[in-house]
This record gives C-alpha cells, sequence and structure tokens, in this order.
C-alpha cells in the first residue's frame, strides 16, 4: 500500500510539473504585456505584471495594428477552413470504412503519399496558380484546399475503424435512411470527440499561418493577425517590446476559447474510451 501510495505520490508531482511547464510560457507572454521594454531587456523572465499594460495598448493602436480586422479576417479563414477539413475528412474516411469497394486500399495508400509530401514544395506553384486565376488577395486559396487534409483523413479512419459499427449503418439502411443523412445524424455524432480533436489542432494551425497568408494578402484590410503581429517588429516598433508582446497576447486569446468549449467533447472520449463492457 504504501509503494502504491508514494507512486501516486510522485505521478501526481510529474503531472503537476508539466502542467506548470506548459503554462509557464503563456504566463511570461501575459506578464510581458505589461511591462516596458526596459524592463524585459533587463529582466527578460519575470512572473509578476508591471504596470504599463495601458501604455503598451495605446502604442498598439497608434499604428496599422487593427485587432477588430485581425480577428475577423482570422477567424473567417480559420472557421471556414476547419469546417471544410473536419466534414470532408470525416466524410473520406467514412467512405474508406463503411463501403467495400475494389480501390479501397490503393485509394487509402495514395492518400498517405500524399501525406507524407511536404507542403512547401507546392508554395510557389500555388502562388503563381492563384496569382493567374486572380485569387490572390481573396481568403478562398488560404480556405477551399482544406477539405483536402490527409492527416485529418489518417485520424478519423483510425477512429471509425474503433467506434463505428456495420450493423448500426445497414440498420439505418434497411429503416430508408439516406447515405448522406445516415452519415450526418448517426455517424457524426459518433464522432463528435474526433472532431473535436481535430478541430482544435486545425484551429489552432490555420489561426497560427503565417507564410501564405503573407504571400497571398497583400491589402491591408485582409491581413490576419500574424501578419499584423508580425509587422509590429518594424521600424516604429522596433523597439516596443511590450506592445510585441502584448499583440501576440491578443493572438492566442481566441485560441484558449476555442480550446475550452471543445475540451469537454475530448476527455468524453476519452472517459468513453476506458469504459469496458
Amino acid at each position: 500500500m504504501e509503494k502504491k501510495k508514494i507512486g501516486k505520490i510522485l505521478i501526481y508531482v510529474l503531472l503537476i510539473l508539466l502542467a506548470v511547464l506548459s503554462i509557464l510560457p503563456f504566463l511570461i507572454m501575459f506578464v510581458n504585456s505589461t511591462r516596458s521594454t526596459t524592463e524585459i531587456q533587463q529582466r527578460a523572465l519575470s512572473l509578476m505584471p508591471s504596470g504599463y499594460l495601458l501604455e503598451n495598448w495605446r502604442h498598439l493602436m497608434v499604428g496599422a495594428f487593427d485587432p477588430l480586422v485581425g480577428f475577423r479576417n482570422s477567424f473567417i479563414i480559420s472557421a471556414g477552413a476547419t469546417t471544410l477539413a473536419v466534414y470532408f475528412s470525416s466524410l473520406t474516411a467514412y467512405a474508406v470504412v463503411a463501403y467495400d469497394w475494389k480501390f479501397k486500399n490503393a485509394f487509402f495508400s495514395f492518400i498517405m503519399v500524399i501525406l507524407m509530401i511536404p507542403a512547401t514544395i507546392a508554395t510557389i506553384g500555388f502562388f503563381q496558380f492563384m496569382w493567374t486565376v486572380g485569387l490572390n488577395n481573396s481568403f478562398l486559396p488560404l480556405i477551399v484546399p482544406a477539405i483536402a487534409s490527409p492527416g485529418v483523413v489518417f485520424f478519423m479512419r483510425q477512429y471509425l475503424q474503433s467506434t463505428l459499427s456495420i450493423e448500426m449503418i445497414e440498420a439505418a439502411r434497411i429503416d430508408g435512411s439516406g447515405e448522406f443523412a445516415t452519415f450526418n445524424r448517426i455517424v457524426l455524432p459518433i464522432m463528435k470527440p474526433a472532431l473535436a480533436t481535430q478541430a482544435i489542432f486545425i484551429m489552432v494551425g490555420t489561426w497560427n499561418q503565417l507564410f501564405l497568408p503573407l504571400v497571398l494578402l497583400t491589402r491591408q484590410d485582409l491581413f490576419t493577425m500574424p501578419i499584423m503581429v508580425s509587422l509590429l517588429q518594424g521600424n516604429i516598433y522596433r523597439t516596443e517590446l511590450g506592445v510585441v508582446w502584448l499583440g501576440l497576447t491578443l493572438t492566442v486569446l481566441p485560441l484558449f476559447i476555442v480550446y475550452f468549449l471543445l475540451s469537454k467533447y475530448i476527455i468524453a472520449g476519452v472517459a468513453l474510451g476506458g469504459v469496458k463492457e
């Protein structure tokens, strides 16, 4: 019994340590957004907030940084890409798992090959194509390609293989349910934990994306939050480190909200997977 107690204590200590290490970078970011440039340069690491938050905010609003425009643009791109990636990847995974067709294994192998190709290889060609068809300075090139997300398809397929009952699908067909109705009303609710998990990852990745939006978007009214934060390191804000940290803080806040909204589904999925029949 004593050994079990000691083991539990060690596990709790390790988990607390990992939690602190995970939270510490965000805490430092929040604290630095309240400090002046001089304080940050003299002591980069500090856990005590300072009193320069309002001054940093005034400096932030003087330049081209517009959080409302940045939030709007980032939300449109992230929400659109996340919705398309999650839904159509789930639909593709459902087709691979629920149907028995001739080239199913070859199709899935092709998806895995695409997954291994770095996306940066096609960036130049993609930019040239978008420029040719006149879709630069548009959100469509940043949203529509999310329909083809091989990594999400792989994750959804693995999840469906362990949770989806083919007998339930066949029963729905016997009752007269159409294929899309079966998928939308029966399969998608089963996939809620997987959908929430992938939605968080896609939302974070799309929200933080800098390179491709920076290449495609040249109009200031279309800039996303990461682009606006990157511009804070220009000549005007070169020494205003507190302003840069404040911009980063504003960029991260929506991601916390998305995580807290969807985390309950992830926890529910883990709990469901731990129940033995």
